[in-house]
């Protein structure tokens, strides 16, 4: 019987964590570019106490047997990348990626990280950066006296000074992965390349499989609020029952000791 409170409770921390990330998308709903996150449970191993297809007569066997579950556990966390709606900002530097592919970024500490989000600014050198100040790579620079930044679908950036002169300054690659759900996530809306992810391939868009740019548009988060709702009533549901089922353990516990 003790075995159930044991089961109850694999099942309590695993609506816990079913809250906590359905949370996190909900809470992310209006970040750019931000990839819903979805748990992904599996039931635990199983207490062999009649074997199937064990000999139950000379030439009979049993079909079933008799196996006691030990309960859920979470078995990974995945993003799902589906494009998210894009929605018109007028931003001159703001940068939505339509189809697939990442930003390639360059921290502080000379890592190199990627982040679909392109809401993207000028640091005091005129270089193009995240809104924290992380350099985009390829190095982009707007020189003084600019009026007008164009950013082609192809990613070759243009600047327009107040002549009406034009001068190409480079142009934005982008970067994709075989499996982008095994990036790792670092928060600031970037990933880490993983050994999962396998290796980065980089190319300039509407190449190789790459998405193009849309210049004064940014990636809405691809989180469905109503669908997340509904998911949370469902595990708060879960939740009650599996503490049910321990509150009827430990009743019919309570119930075997008081006929003692």
């Amino acid at each position: 019987m003790e075995s159930a409170l044991w089961v109850g409770k694999t099942g309590l921390n695993a609506q816990q964590t079913n809250v906590a990330v359905i949370s996190n998308n909900l809470a992310n709903v209006s970040t750019t570019a931000f990839k819903r996150t979805a748990p992904i449970f599996e039931d635990l191993m199983y207490q062999n106490i009649r074997q199937p297809g064990a000999q139950s007569t000379e030439n009979s066997i049993i079909p079933t047997g008799i196996l006691e579950g030990a309960g859920v556990k979470l078995s990974a966390t995945q993003k799902n990348f589906t494009q998210g709606s894009i929605l018109n900002t007028d931003g001159q530097l703001d940068v939505a990626i339509q189809g697939q592919g990442f930003f390639q970024i360059l921290l502080p500490d000379g890592r190199q990280v990627f982040q679909r989000a392109g809401n993207f600014m000028l640091d005091n050198q005129g270089q193009i950066v995240t809104p924290n100040g992380y350099v985009l790579q390829p190095t982009i620079t707007v020189p003084e006296g600019t009026v007008n930044v164009t950013i082609g679908q192809d990613g070759i950036v243009t600047a327009t000074d107040e002549t009406g002169a034009q001068q190409t300054l480079g142009t934005i690659q982008l970067t994709n992965f075989i499996n982008p759900a095994g990036l790792m996530p670092l928060g600031e809306n970037l990933y880490q390349e993983t050994v999962a992810s396998g290796a980065a391939v980089t190319a300039n868009p509407a190449t190789n499989g790459l998405g193009t740019l849309l210049q004064g548009s940014l990636e809405a988060s691809n989180v469905n609020a109503v669908t997340e709702l509904v998911g949370l009533i469902e595990a708060q549901r879960s939740y009650e029952m599996n503490a049910k089922s321990i509150e009827t353990v430990d009743s019919m516990l309570q119930f075997a000791v008081q006929t003692l």
